[in-house]
């Protein structure tokens, strides 16, 4: 069965295209059309560089917001490839290779939300591993999907949700229209109610 495409959506917006730089060109180098991301927390900052790689972690009330994505959570670490001065105390951001996000995740696209304890972004798979608990909704056409592990694969409008016998994968979809008979012992009454009888007496209504 052919998986919803609100399910490949959903993949969409797990940063993927904006945060993790998926479209970024095969060099290191960042995309340049597109948009800066922004990373606050409440607390610490740590960065640290090697040669080759800069790695940055967000600690407490953690906020990124870049092209059109938002994402919360408590604890965010993301690391990027090096580029430019190597002799640098801290290294310029080049291409994001991987990015945890943990703690009330909570990613948010126009009206796609997905929430989970866990996710985490590997841009050059172009697939993100969801788990603890995660929830994939678009309230727009009332979907939910939810299970203990979810795989989102980025631009072949695939998901795998993995349940397992004590935890089910279940998928919430809109109502189906009834396509039975009508029940006949009980008919549908009138909207203006009952019809109102009156004897009749010689074919006269009786006064």
């Amino acid at each position: 069965m052919r998986p919803h495409p609100f399910l490949a959506a959903a993949a969409a917006l797990i940063l993927v295209s904006a945060l993790a730089g998926a479209d970024a060109p095969a060099s290191d180098a960042p995309a340049a059309d597109l948009p800066s991301t922004t990373v606050s927390c409440a607390g610490l900052t740590e960065i640290t560089s090697t040669d080759t790689e800069t790695t940055a972690i967000f600690h407490d009330q953690v906020l990124a917001v870049g092209n059109g994505i938002t994402l919360a959570c408590d604890y965010l670490k993301v690391i990027a490839s090096r580029i430019g001065d190597k002799t640098a105390t801290i290294g310029k951001y080049g291409k994001f290779k991987y990015l945890l996000a943990t703690g009330n995740v909570k990613i948010t696209q126009e009206d796609r939300i997905a929430t989970g304890g866990r996710a985490e972004v590997y841009p050059d798979e172009d697939r993100i591993v969801m788990t603890e608990n995660p929830v994939v909704q678009i309230e727009s056409e009332h979907y939910t999907a939810t299970g203990p592990r979810m795989i989102l694969y980025r631009g072949q409008r695939r998901a795998v949700i993995e349940g397992t016998p004590t935890q089910r994968s279940t998928i919430l979809l809109p109502a189906i229209k009834d396509l039975g008979y009508p029940d006949e012992k009980n008919p549908t009454p009138s909207p203006t109610g009952p019809a109102k009888i009156e004897p009749q007496f010689q074919g006269q209504p009786v006064k």
